[in-house]
């Protein structure tokens, strides 16, 4: 399968690094390269992409502004985005299910952002990509984080989404959160603080450092025989609890 695949940056050697990397990969058609959001919509308009290296601070117009116009369309190209700076933003990608490179690029790195996305456009996941993406461009225009419906879940070749409303609490497991569902859990990758930050405080709740629960889902707390406090949730799991967000329960109960 041939993936034509277009870079925008508008950093000369950033671009040569980029093209040098790919022609490791014979599959890799190169369709243009562009200096800036402008010749990159030209160069869209007048062949087909498969996927878009996108830089994101390029004087005049930002990748942003060009991923938000991308994600309009039903199957949009994937989009990987290029930067050297922004350790938030990079944790805003994975939340949104996009992939994202540091520059200069690592050849291991790029290897495995090539086996997804031949994953993806393997399996046919466009569609679900274009929804992704577009969250992530909502998110990043400012609309109501708190309100946050729906996190994508990504593995190889296939993403998921998760309904918000669907969890019913989650767990800590290193740079991954376990969310627990009706009958099933799903392995994300993102931190729970991270987590923490983009779900409403109103329906869920912090009660130990490795964990967050709905509160909905609060039936009792009990004393264990040491002393320690454990959440029994409507669910059927417990939780433990830990001293520092034991006021904060109590008050929510």
């Amino acid at each position: 399968m041939t993936v034509r695949y277009l870079i925008v940056d508008d950093e000369a050697p950033s671009r040569a690094n980029l093209r040098l990397a790919l022609a490791a990969h014979p599959d890799w058609l190169l369709v243009a390269e562009c200096d800036g959001a402008a010749a990159a919509r030209a160069a869209l308009a007048a062949q087909d992409v498969d996927v878009i290296f996108l830089d994101i601070q390029m004087p005049v117009e930002s990748g942003l502004v060009l991923a938000r116009e991308v994600s309009r369309l039903r199957e949009p190209p994937l989009i990987v985005f290029a930067t050297a700076y922004s350790e938030h933003a990079v944790d805003a990608f994975e939340v949104h299910a996009l992939d994202y490179l540091l520059k200069p690029v690592n050849d291991a790195r790029l290897a495995q952002t090539v086996e997804r996305i031949g994953a993806m456009l393997g399996q046919r996941q466009r569609e679900a990509y274009g929804a992704a993406l577009r969250d992530y461009v909502a998110a990043d225009a400012g609309r109501a984080v708190e309100g946050l419906e729906r996190i994508n879940v990504r593995s190889v070749g296939r993403i998921e989404q998760v309904r918000v409303d669907d969890i019913l609490w989650v767990e800590s497991a290193g740079n991954y959160v376990e969310l627990h569902l009706e009958g099933r859990t799903v392995l994300h990758r993102i931190t729970l603080n991270r987590l923490e930050a983009l779900l409403a405080p109103g329906d869920f709740l912090r009660v130990h450092r490795s964990a967050i629960v709905r509160r909905s889902q609060i039936a009792r707390l009990e004393t264990v025989g040491d002393g320690s406090y454990r959440l029994a949730l409507r669910c059927a799991a417990t939780v433990a609890v830990s001293e520092r967000y034991l006021g904060s329960l109590k008050s929510a109960m």
